[in-house]
């Protein structure tokens, strides 16, 4: 899949072409040197992965509501202060890595965590120009989500994919370097320990660190250990259930989960029990394509490996049969005519004859081998292929971007429809898929986190879809700053069911709406301006708050309020509140 989706050259070219740069010659044609690989692959993958990042990045990527009364407005907190988390960390960058490799490889992880930045903090005096510099003070602390590569992972093989909470053990490899965990080590709270002992490790590789991808040899050293300039550091991560009294580390006879770090295969730098409150690995996989069973899945691009290879052929020798034809091969009586001028490939020149055929003719001297074009049919055996790749990956051409061409008849509205409609409904599949294995568990993580390890309070716009509930209750303000305690609520994770704002429902939607708006009874009885920004939200609109009018106190005479009071027109503030 790496070779599929991404442009590979091998070394001896390149280092033609940079000798003949260096003689000034002529560049070699790739073509000739290697197979062309047609990108069809890496456009069907943009298309699912566009529709998947649709689905799911969206304001707020994870939804909460409260269990009980007293839990509403601690869910609609903490999803606002999930939502900053999010977006500080950059947390759709990390979802939208792990899809891809979802997808390619059929194996995507990524790694839940509770970050914080310790940094200098700068306060301003009363006096102009003066400020204050406090080292080591708390910057900010926060979700985080880190993606592996799966070439990097060590899941327990005998569970499957979708069961990695029920394997005895979850690891992967990541490369660091003496500076930054030299730096965690020294942080207030730190759990590292025996960091000092890698200063002067030489060549930090882990054996383990083997990348067995098409653009390196098996044997040879991958992109995870090219390099030693800045003395690299390997470090294997591993949460482990074990039962500490048998590894003499308590004397617990129960299994507990434990985490450890080793750098450089031979110091262990981190050793605790893994203190989680949601009691699981913090590891999150998506893969679309599992069975139940396997450990490892293929991907939804692998399936279509075979077809890629036929569509690549179909080119390549398409092209190569194109090359030959236009390069004017010839049949030559080398004793008529002068074999050197004929081999001159510069534009125009003269071609010499010898002397003992100047009085007659050349048509007998030389002669044009005939073109025979076998592969002209090639490219319309492609367009069948492409067809093919497109019913079996569920990524359309309408899902790719283009409509589709030809035919004597127009692209109805109703045809179109029907087509997206079908494609979306394979694809949400696969998108529930990876809600029910990936982004439940990480929302689920995400919230445990905020409740065990907040320690200061977070300030969070009023706003979204808990917006105008939030303003009431907290008697109209716009923004709020929120306390672990008030955090301390049961909830529930709501999960995405896979569609894409602006789907089938929201057209629906937008004709019950005018069914609603002429009935007054039907408005009596539903919330119409609720309805319409649901709509207007489903259709993109991403700030459809910003177009509420704000509403503007009256006043009134003390005589006219007490009238309009007993008439029952008017109550009291705290009724509403």
């Amino acid at each position: 899949m790496d070779q599929k989706l991404k442009a590979y050259v091998r070394p001896e070219v390149i280092e033609k072409m940079r000798k003949a740069q260096e003689r000034e010659e002529k560049m070699p044609c790739l073509v000739e040197e290697e197979r062309i690989v047609f990108p069809y692959t890496y456009s069907m993958l943009e298309g699912l992965l566009t529709y998947l990042t649709s689905a799911f990045i969206q304001d707020p990527i994870f939804q909460y509501e409260g269990v009980e009364g007293d839990d509403v407005i601690g869910a609609a907190l903490m999803e606002l202060v999930v939502q900053v988390h999010c977006n500080k960390s950059k947390v759709a960058l990390a979802i939208h890595t792990a899809l891809r490799d979802a997808l390619a490889y059929g194996y995507g992880v990524a790694i839940p965590s509770w970050r914080r930045q310790i940094g200098m903090e700068v306060i301003r005096t009363a006096t102009p120009g003066e400020r204050i510099f406090i080292p080591d003070q708390l910057l900010y602390e926060g979700n985080a989500l880190d993606t592996i590569s799966p070439y990097m992972v060590f899941p327990d093989p005998n569970v499957s994919s979708v069961g990695i909470q029920d394997g005895e053990f979850f690891g992967w490899l990541e490369r660091t370097n003496y500076m930054r965990l030299a730096t965690a080590e020294n942080e207030t709270e730190s759990e590292y320990f025996n960091v000092r002992y890698l200063r002067q490790v030489q060549q930090g590789q882990s054996a383990l660190a083997w990348d067995y991808s098409v653009d390196n040899a098996p044997g040879s050293r991958g992109r995870y250990t090219s390099g030693n300039a800045a003395n690299p550091i390997d470090v294997i991560k591993m949460y482990v259930t074990l039962i500490p009294a048998e590894w003499e580390l308590s004397e617990n006879e129960y299994p507990e989960k434990w985490y450890f770090e080793l750098a450089n295969d031979s110091v262990i730098i981190r050793a605790h029990p893994a203190a989680h409150a949601h009691g699981m690995y913090p590891v999150a996989v998506a893969s679309p394509e599992f069975d139940g069973y396997d450990a490892f899945p293929i991907g939804r691009m692998e399936i279509l490996n075979g077809l890629q290879d036929t569509l690549d052929f179909l080119f390549h020798s398409h092209i190569m049969n194109v090359r030959k034809g236009v390069n004017n091969r010839w049949i030559v009586d080398p004793q008529r005519i002068n074999i050197h001028d004929l081999m001159d490939n510069s534009a125009g020149g003269i071609i010499r004859t010898r002397r003992d055929i100047w009085t007659g003719g050349i048509s007998d001297a030389i002669q044009q081998m005939p073109v025979n074009d076998v592969t002209r049919n090639n490219i319309g055996d492609s367009q069948y292929i492409t067809g093919w790749m497109d019913r079996i990956s569920g990524a359309d051409a309408a899902m790719q971007g283009f409509l589709r061409q030809g035919g004597p008849e127009r692209l109805t509205a109703k045809e179109f429809l029907g087509t997206q409609n079908q494609a979306h409904g394979r694809l949400a599949r696969l998108a529930q898929s990876i809600s029910m294995q990936f982004m439940q568990d990480i929302g689920k993580m995400f919230a445990i986190h905020t409740k065990q390890f907040m320690n200061d309070d977070t300030y969070v716009k009023l706003v979204g879809r808990h917006g105008e509930r939030l303003q009431q209750h907290f008697y109209g303000a716009v923004t709020h700053r929120v306390t672990p305690d008030e955090l301390n609520i049961d909830y529930d994770l709501l999960m995405r069911d896979g569609s894409l704002p602006g789907g089938q429902g929201a057209q629906v939607m937008m004709q019950l709406f005018d069914i609603l708006a002429g009935v007054p009874e039907l408005a009596m009885q539903f919330d119409v301006p609720r309805i319409f920004s649901y709509i207007a939200t489903q259709f993109g609109v991403k700030n459809v708050d910003d177009f509420r009018r704000q509403l503007q106190p009256q006043t009134m005479p003390d005589e006219q309020v007490e009238a309009e009071a007993q008439a029952g027109n008017l109550v009291p503030l705290q009724g509403v509140a």
